[in-house]
């Protein structure tokens, strides 16, 4: 038989895995204690109580920081996402962007959409149909239609290179 572990030993181990957000850390450690607690009568409010003091305790000897999770969060999805997109799966976590991060993804957004689309199309839109395709694509990777825009715009210019939507001036 599995010996039982402690909300404390869980959560040192999410933590170990990766940075978590201090709602969905709660969301977890909530849900292994009532299933540990399963068989006894306990009072919900204990539980999140105890989930929160022990919360308060990761947090004040900075085991837990959504500052951290947020920086963590950014610099995993920045390759793939508009800065739309990240400000979304941040606020789900009840996380604020930070504002140097978020100026430096708003200033690297053109050139990171670009970086987007060269690498899911393989060749500049030829037609219409095509740019809608891709600034479709562009928006549902949380990209900002001004951004798409400027994209689609710099990318149908004569010598517009493929992998690099940076080529000329705005």
């Amino acid at each position: 038989m599995k010996a039982e572990r402690s909300l404390k030993s869980r959560a040192l181990q999410l933590l170990a895995q990766r940075d978590q957000s201090r709602l969905e850390l709660r969301r977890k450690l909530l849900r292994h204690a009532r299933g540990r607690d399963a068989d006894a009568e306990v009072d919900p409010a204990a539980v999140a109580g105890e989930v929160d003091a022990l919360l308060d305790w990761l947090e004040a000897n900075r085991f837990l920081s959504n500052a951290r999770f947020a920086e963590s969060r950014v610099n995993a999805r920045q390759a793939r996402f508009g800065l739309q997109r990240i400000r979304s799966e941040l606020a789900q976590h009840a996380v604020e962007l930070p504002p140097e991060l978020e100026a430096s993804l708003a200033a690297s957004e053109i050139d990171r959409a670009a970086a987007v689309r060269a690498r899911r199309f393989a060749r500049l839109p030829a037609d219409a149909a095509e740019r809608a395709a891709q600034s479709r694509f562009l928006l549902g990777r949380g990209f900002s239609p001004e951004h798409v825009q400027r994209l689609m715009r710099r990318l149908g210019r004569p010598g517009a290179v493929a992998s690099d939507g940076a080529t000329g001036a705005d």
